[in-house]
This record gives structure tokens, sequence and C-alpha cells, in this order.
């Protein structure tokens, strides 16, 4: 568990962490650099979700040194399907990560939401949804394994 608490926000108490695969932490459905290794760093604290409708059919495979697991969504509504997957793992102790409209729900409802303006765009509607705007993965989940990072950003 990752507990912040965050002056003025409310305390934190993070079990899941829930990322879209492609134009969150890939591009074109290669992993970025040094997601892997934050990661893993990551599992020591908190449970890895990676949800993916895997448009290029490799997200297992760019993920299998990555500890955590990989579910790849059903065709169509993508956006219903990562809601209902973060509401069974519990809201409350879930920081979702994303960058696309089928995003921007699992986003709103997570206790914590992280967008990420990557090199395949931001939603609108992601963007809106989120508490924390960053301009590459790597940033987002630095700002889990750098708490500080976190409550400077978000304290009111």
């Amino acid at each position: 568990m990752l507990t912040v608490d965050i002056p003025e926000w409310g305390v934190l108490k993070l079990q899941h962490l829930v990322l879209d695969f492609n134009g969150t932490m890939a591009r074109d459905g290669t992993l970025l650099p040094g997601v892997e290794e934050r990661l893993n760093a990551l599992a020591e604290n908190l449970v890895i979700h990676v949800l993916t409708a895997d448009t290029f059919g490799t997200g297992e495979k760019a993920c299998r040194n990555i500890k955590g697991s990989v579910h790849v969504m059903k065709p169509g509504e993508g956006g219903i399907q990562k809601l209902k997957y973060i509401e069974e793992l519990g809201v409350e102790h879930t920081v979702a990560v994303g960058n696309g409209t089928n995003d921007s729900l699992m986003l709103k409802k997570a206790a914590l939401g992280i967008v990420v303006l990557g090199p395949e765009g931001t939603s609108i509607q992601a963007l809106l949804a989120a508490d924390v705007v960053v301009t590459d993965i790597c940033q987002g989940l630095d700002l889990l394994l750098n708490p500080k990072r976190l409550i400077a950003t978000l304290r009111l």
C-alpha cells in the first residue's frame, strides 16, 4: 500500500495502479523507455494492472517482464469496461493512468487520476477528468515513487 497525506486534499491509501497501455505507457504497441523499471519498483507497494484494447497485438509480450497483470479488453465500450474494472478493485484505493477518451471514466472515478500528454496525444475528456497532468508516463510514475512531488502538486 502507498499512503500519501495531501494537506487540505485528503489521505490516499492506494493499493492498485491501473494503466492504459497504448498511448500512455507505449507508443505504437512498444513499451516506452523507463516504464518497466518504474513499474517494477512500484510493484513493491502497489498491485500493477495494465488494461489494453491491444490495438497492435503486442500488449502481453511488451509487458512480460513487468510485475503485474495485463488485461485485454473486449471490443467496444472500452471506457465502461475500464470503469467497471477499477470499481471491482475499489476506486477509493486505485490510481488510474491514461490518455484517451476511453480512459476518462476511470480517471474521474479513481482516488487519483493521472493523465499523460504522451506521444499519441491526449483527449480533452481525459484531460478534464484527471487530477494531475504529466507530459510523459515516467513523470507520472515518478510522482508515485516520490510522493512528496504529488503532495506539492495537489496540496491546497
